[in-house]
């Protein structure tokens, strides 16, 4: 009886279904034993199914299949579980249509047992064979564009009559182009003209003729190419000659006639898709003599102005504003040239109008001053650059935002093209812990507190005052032996013995030029007087410092900020200082608040202990405080005070110390210079060096 089951199943498959082989259960039929276990695995070829046939089932039965069970699987994914018994029918109907691989997949079955049954079950016995896949029929992403065949193990693709098999072998298409080189006149359509043209066209047609004629085109007829209903061509005719494409064209409107090609050589290109019912469309070619086009380059006008002209005509063409003539890659500052119309149909010289390039800004090579976004700046014709300073340190003065103009340069919105300057902060004070100041009779002063001050320890102990990022100003009299000669300046301190050791945050400068006041002279007269006047120098550093919390210029006072008595400034500096009743040189910084004096008590001028006599002169200034005063080893430092009358606002150096007498007299009266009587020589200094640096 099995016998002929079998055979009745083979019978029932298709002839290219093939019988590979037979799959049991261990000891089939006598029966399996507890513990009983095995897999079985086999794949199918690339286009064939694998599919399992159970013709006999009998297995213990139990919920869920839990105790003995044989398991199917399709790639790996579980497709079927079956246990107890199933009839010959209801296997062929329920059960073994389901167990079929994919085109070139795997099946997979295992068989398990548990510890006993109560009766002995025969196991399962199933056959396993191969077929084609029918990937016409069942394949629904299939792209024959026409007809598909099924063959043995995979399909093919074929065309109705007119069509061939493109190059993917799944696109019917039709043979339209030729090549019509030579031809002076003749008629090219869509393909099926007057009916409708073939879907999955490419039509590519040649014409070329002598090069003193053109190729012109004449549309007639009706002009139908499918197109959407947001006006984007689906199906379209081209048109290209050596100096660019027309077309697109498709919808019902035809390119115009006739098209002057301005060319001896075209190609016209016609393509459609895979779907519409459109007539297409059809033209008359012939030639004629050739005349130049109005467009030689883009971005110019061309005078006088004709729709076209003639062989041997000359031509001004002049660039937009804003353009350039650009011969054979060598910009030129010329905006027009002259050109003739060839027998060609060609204009020469031909040169295109290019945008002025206003190059990268001419910016300082400290690099304070940058651009936002660099790497999006536009430096052509009409591009736009912002600017910033690089440390909030500085403060952009001018205009930060610039266009390329049409003259090539750099303009601001007002018409400026001077760029903008990066000044630095000047007189302010992060780490303050009270007032600037409130060194005879000083106090010690906190880091950052006083960030302009700088030390000189060599050759002889004095002060400098910080006023940008390159200069310092100091008295005359503490450089005057040292104006060939290198100097060295620290900043960023308080405690005068800190080494300038990486940690220690010191910033160490070294002068590049010292440049004494050209009127100052300390002269001793016959009278046995001694002058200090125009006790200033200035002190240009080998490199540009960077600010921080720590240093940090003073402002330069206005010219006409005259000095107040009892006016209260700030003294500072690392000069001798009173330690238990004698005089030694202060290792932290000294600063005390001490008030300007009035011009008659100034010009009372104190006497020296050799008994020499000082001469008090209109650039100077005295100041002091009971118990405190500037003192020896103070020269040089600054004297600031609040900018605003009112006590507030930035400081600026109103003073540099400069002589006193003795401190041990305890007179508590120094002599200043007075600042404000420099500025326009400080200033006029520093620019006179810098452009000479630039120069």
């Amino acid at each position: 009886m099995l016998r002929l089951s079998l055979l009745l199943v083979l019978l029932s498959h298709p002839a290219h279904c093939m019988l590979l082989g037979w799959v049991e259960s261990p000891g089939y039929p006598s029966g399996y034993q507890p513990h009983a276990s095995m897999n079985w695995s086999r794949c199918a070829s690339e286009g064939y199914t694998l599919s399992i046939r159970i013709v006999h089932l009998d297995l213990e039965d139990s919920q869920d299949c839990e105790n003995d069970a044989v398991k199917i699987f399709s790639n790996g994914n579980l497709i079927s579980v079956l246990c107890g018994q199933r009839d010959f029918k209801e296997l062929q109907s329920s059960v073994n249509p389901s167990l079929v691989s994919y085109p070139g997949g795997c099946l997979s079955l295992s068989f398990h047992s548990d510890y006993s049954n109560i009766k002995r079950h025969r196991g399962f016995k199933g056959f396993y064979s191969v077929q084609d896949f029918d990937e016409c029929e069942e394949d629904s992403e299939l792209e024959c564009s026409q007809f598909c065949h099924n063959i043995i193990g995979g399909y093919r693709c074929s065309c109705r009559h007119g069509y061939h098999l493109g190059t993917d072998n799944h696109t019917c298409t039709v043979s339209c182009g030729k090549d019509l080189s030579g031809l002076t006149k003749g008629d090219i359509s869509s393909p099926s003209w007057p009916g409708l043209y073939a879907e999955n066209a490419d039509c590519r047609y040649t014409l070329s003729v002598e090069a003193h004629l053109q190729l012109e085109l004449h549309f007639s007829g009706v002009f139908d190419v499918e197109q959407s209903p947001d006006g984007q061509c689906i199906d379209a005719l081209r048109i290209e000659t050596p100096s660019g494409i027309m077309g697109p064209f498709c919808g019902h409107t035809p390119p115009p006639s006739p098209l002057l090609t301005h060319s001896h050589r075209v190609n016209i290109s016609f393509t459609s898709d895979g779907f519409g019912s459109n007539k297409g469309f059809t033209l008359h070619f012939k030639t004629r003599g050739k005349v130049c086009p109005p467009g030689i380059t883009s971005q110019s006008t061309v005078t006088p102005h004709q729709p076209e002209y003639q062989p041997g005509q000359t031509v001004t063409v002049a660039c937009e504003l804003g353009h350039i003539v650009n011969t054979r890659g060598l910009l030129t500052l010329s905006s027009q040239y002259e050109t003739t119309c060839q027998s060609t149909g060609t204009w020469f010289p031909s040169y295109p109008c290019e945008p002025v390039n206003c190059g990268h800004p001419d910016f300082p090579e400290d690099g304070i001053l940058q651009l936002t976004d660099s790497e999006h700046s536009h430096t052509r014709y009409k591009g736009q650059i912002q600017l910033r300073c690089s440390s909030k340190y500085y403060t952009l003065e001018g205009q930060d935002k610039f266009t390329c103009s049409a003259g090539g340069k750099w303009e601001s919105s007002s018409g400026t093209t001077q760029m903008p300057k990066c000044t630095p902060v000047c007189g302010l004070h992060e780490n303050a812990h009270g007032s600037a100041g409130r060194i005879l009779g000083g106090r010690n002063a906190n880091l950052g507190e006083i960030p302009w001050q700088l030390l000189i320890k060599e050759t002889s102990r004095g002060g400098a005052t910080l006023i940008n990022d390159r200069w310092a100003v100091t008295a005359a009299h503490v450089v005057e032996t040292l104006e060939e000669t290198s100097l060295r300046l620290y900043g960023g301190l308080v405690d005068g013995r800190t080494t300038s050791d990486a940690s220690s945050g010191v910033v160490v400068m070294d002068s590049e030029r010292i440049i004494i006041h050209p009127s100052y002279t300390r002269v001793v007269s016959p009278n046995q007087r001694i002058s200090y006047d125009n006790d200033i120098a200035l002190i240009r550093f080998t490199s540009r410092v960077n600010f921080g919390p720590n240093l940090l210029p003073i402002c330069l006072p206005e010219v006409n900020r005259g000095l107040q008595e009892n006016e209260q400034g700030t003294v500072s500096g690392w000069g001798l200082t009173e330690r238990r009743g004698s005089l030694v040189t202060a290792r932290m910084l000294q600063y005390a608040e001490i008030g300007v004096y009035s011009l008659s008590r100034c010009q009372d001028t104190p006497r020296m202990q050799d008994g020499r006599s000082m001469i008090f002169t209109g650039n100077m200034f005295c100041a002091g405080a009971s118990g405190k005063d500037s003192c020896q080893k103070d020269s040089g430092s600054p004297f600031v005070i609040p900018t605003l009358s009112a006590g507030t606002g930035p400081y600026h150096l109103a003073g540099i110390v400069s002589w006193g007498p003795p401190c041990e007299d305890k007179q508590f009266k120094g002599y200043y210079t007075k600042v404000k009587n420099y500025v326009d020589w400080i200033k006029k200094t520093i620019d006179d060096v810098e452009n000479s640096k630039k120069g």
